[in-house]
């Protein structure tokens, strides 16, 4: 039997028993449609997490010099009071790694802390992410001034008492004015805001909009502390593949100034994109695979069904069995037939499902900031499963109805 032929034949029986029909592949569609929103769903969290997280919060092709890890997974008290006991990372560590990195390498010194605003418009609000850094800090972490203007190394080396602020810092201290030259106050020091930065958005909450950040000579080291402690030196790669090597030179200036001797470990850590990910990456393996077995359950279940429902159908359908291998049917045609209705209902119930994972996927991001997506493989992958689960499902059914007696079947009202 040719194979459209039987095709028509499934789709004219389909049409007979719409609802037994209906509830054979609603197995199928339901768990097609959460495998494709799950899968896509982390996908598009791990798009959230790699570009807005690692390019915001850490910047490309960069790593940070810090005590010990900002971004860790579960760390014991032992190793926690091991940490304490690491020589802080001081200026002067970050002034040695600038004078050995090469041209091409950015660098900068980070601190950060959380203060208290205010302003001749508004008197308190919400905390402030204060931070004061090195002029190139800016271009590390490729943040754009929107308005006014970034400071200069002039500026550092004077200790100029100048600001650039988060937007939100703005709406909220300077409502409906400009703030460019006006004074916000951090933690009672003045200073005068220079600029303004475009909108930066949020990060798992946290909102990157309000922030200010100082020059590092300037009284906003005081407010951070960072003449004791930095939170971090910030360094930059020319491009990927000189990212290891930028990082060796830097891992040896450290050793030296902290007297370490070969064999010991580092006292410090380098901070990258991949470090700090590293935790989110096995969460993110254990989503996928939990998205790909828990509608491999329900594939299952749906296949019982759709055997369940094939052998009915054989039941039901014997004596028609016998009539067409009596007038000359082959028994792979009867094969045929009920191999192409089993696979035809499963693959309609996949396509079904897809049509609702994508529905769902589109969803979930147009409430969130998620750049949900939904992957070519995946729906190739979906359907191919549909096509498997029919034929799979059918299999037994169809080969029952094949070996049939056609006299026998014939007697059977």
């Amino acid at each position: 039997m040719p194979i459209f032929e039987a095709i028509r034949l499934a789709l004219s029986q389909i049409r007979v028993q719409k609802l037994k029909s209906f509830f054979t592949l609603l197995g199928v569609t339901i768990s097609v449609m959460f495998l494709i929103a799950v899968v896509s769903i982390v996908e598009g969290m791990a798009k959230y997490v790699e570009q807005d997280f690692a390019a915001k919060f850490l910047g490309v092709n960069v790593f940070n010099v810090r005590r010990f890890p900002d971004i860790n997974g579960n760390v014991t008290e032992a190793e926690w009071r091991a940490w304490q006991r690491r020589p802080r990372i001081s200026p002067q560590d970050g002034y040695a790694i600038r004078d050995a990195l090469p041209s091409e390498a950015r660098w900068a010194l980070h601190d950060i802390t959380w203060a208290a605003g205010t302003s001749a418009f508004r008197n308190g609000g919400p905390q402030i992410m204060a931070q004061a850094v090195t002029p190139e800090f800016f271009r590390i972490k490729d943040l754009v001034v929107e308005k006014g203007r970034a400071f200069t190394e002039q500026d550092d080396l004077l200790g100029s008492p100048v600001v650039v602020i988060g937007i939100e810092i703005a709406e909220h201290y300077f409502p409906n004015l400009d703030p460019i030259g006006r004074e916000l106050k951090i933690n009672r020091f003045p200073f005068t805001v220079i600029g303004v930065l475009e909108k930066q958005g949020s990060v798992f909450g946290l909102s990157l909009d309000r922030q200010v950040i100082a020059p590092f000579g300037s009284q906003m080291a005081n407010i951070t502390r960072a003449r004791f402690n930095l939170y971090g030196v910030v360094v930059q790669a020319d491009n990927p593949a000189a990212l290891e090597n930028t990082k060796e030179i830097v891992r040896e200036v450290m050793r030296r100034r902290h007297g370490l001797r070969p064999g010991e470990a580092d006292d410090f850590v380098f901070e990258t994109s991949e470090s700090a990910l590293t935790q989110w990456n096995s969460i993110r393996r254990f989503l996928v695979l939990a998205g790909m077995v828990l509608p491999a359950i329900g594939l299952v279940v749906g296949a019982i069904v759709i055997m369940n429902i094939m052998l009915v159908a054989v039941a039901e359908r014997t004596r028609e069995i016998g009539i067409r291998k009596s007038i000359g049917a082959r028994r792979r045609d009867i094969l045929a037939q009920f191999l192409a209705e089993s696979t035809t209902l499963s693959m309609m119930g996949a396509a079904l499902g897809v049509g609702m994972g994508i529905a769902l996927s589109q969803t979930v991001a147009a409430v969130s900031p998620l750049a949900v997506t939904v992957a070519a493989w995946l729906v190739v992958m979906a359907v191919l499963i549909g096509a498997g689960v029919g034929i799979t499902a059918g299999a037994y059914p169809a080969s029952r109805a094949a070996k049939l007696d056609p006299i026998f079947a014939m007697r059977q009202e």
